[in-house]
């Protein structure tokens, strides 16, 4: 028996005054009105104090010892699962991993989404420890954000790549656009310097051959027409096409307004080129973990799969390409 135990037994068999002395130290007023009532019925209560306080201590002897047997039943436990905390942005994100979550789960991984808001949280939380991966960017993105706050996160499985299409309200058509058209693009270095890339493939401009990887609207060297070039938010350029003549619409944005990838008057075709690929990444120093590298490799397995494929393609209509799922990044680890 246990201290705690022992401490409750010896109040619950301690004189009947004991007991009535407790409350009175509680509660000053409980003393006052028990000083009023008979004797004979200050007896039965006390009585019924001592029964409580007897049946508090066998109570928290038996949450003592379940509580010891269940955590020895859970670290012996062969069926026990591993959680893997997955940070994503979006609802969108637990559907297309509902397959590989479903998969994972009879591997004996709970695979654990955490929704975070914005772009910039999640590498975070992931260099602090506060998931185990994250699943949301591409490799342009986490490279900016290592180069930028340092972290020692790196990519271990590739996921899909999301084309940038070519949408119009008013065009069927790129040949249909003439001189004066104004077309929006997004104007975060990103997704604006590959817009450029998805215009100069759409035939309406050209860009110098020393640009950068990320060109911006400065490294334009010929129009093919005369269009005029608009950099608007990614998030609004969708509500603004009955505005522009045309705009280059990010994937997950054209998905939230409705627009269908078979209506995109351009579709991106530059779907080899692996910055912009997105990917699963983890913590560098976690990959020293034998456990936690075997754990990782059936994660990145579950994901790269038909089933998630066939989430892309019925029920996402071809926003989402499997990309890279022919490297082994996990590997040599």
């Amino acid at each position: 028996m246990n201290l705690l135990c022992k401490f409750y037994f010896m109040r619950a068999a301690a004189r009947k005054p004991s007991i009535l002395a407790v409350f009175n130290m509680s509660n000053e007023k409980i003393y006052h009105k028990m000083e009023e009532i008979p004797m004979k019925l200050k007896r039965i209560i006390a009585l019924s104090l001592s029964a409580a306080s007897l049946a508090l201590a066998l109570t928290a002897c038996g949450s003592s010892s379940s509580a010891s047997d269940d955590a020895a039943q859970a670290s012996g436990s062969s069926d026990a699962q591993t959680t893997v905390k997955l940070g994503v942005v979006g609802a969108i994100y637990e559907d297309i991993w509902a397959p590989a979550k479903e998969k994972l789960a009879d591997e004996g991984i709970d695979l654990e989404f955490v929704q975070f808001s914005d772009y910039v949280t999640p590498n975070n939380a992931l260099a602090n420890g506060e998931i185990d991966l994250n699943a949301f960017q591409h490799r342009i993105y986490l490279q900016s954000e290592i180069d930028s706050y340092g972290y020692e996160i790196e990519n271990i499985g590739n996921t899909f790549i999301i084309p940038l299409n070519l949408y119009s309200d008013k065009v069927k058509s790129v040949d249909e656009l003439k001189d004066g058209d104004t077309v929006a693009i997004p104007d975060d270095a990103t997704n604006g310097g590959r817009a450029l890339k998805v215009l100069e493939a759409a035939g309406l401009i050209k860009l110098k051959d020393g640009a950068d990887f990320n060109p911006t609207v400065d490294d334009i060297e010929t129009y093919h027409k005369q269009i005029k070039i608009e950099e608007l938010k990614a998030n609004i350029i969708p509500s603004t096409l009955a505005d522009v003549t045309a705009g280059v619409v990010n994937g997950n944005y054209a998905l939230d307004f409705g627009l269908k990838t078979e209506d995109a008057i351009y579709k991106d075709d530059k779907l080899d080129i692996e910055e912009y690929w997105n990917l699963i990444a983890a913590r560098t120093e976690d990959l020293s973990d034998p456990a936690k590298v075997e754990a990782y490799k059936k994660v990145v397995a579950a994901f790269q799969s038909d089933e998630t494929e066939a989430v892309f393609n019925d029920q996402f209509g071809g926003y989402f390409i499997k990309a890279g799922w022919d490297q082994d990044l996990l590997a040599d680890k």
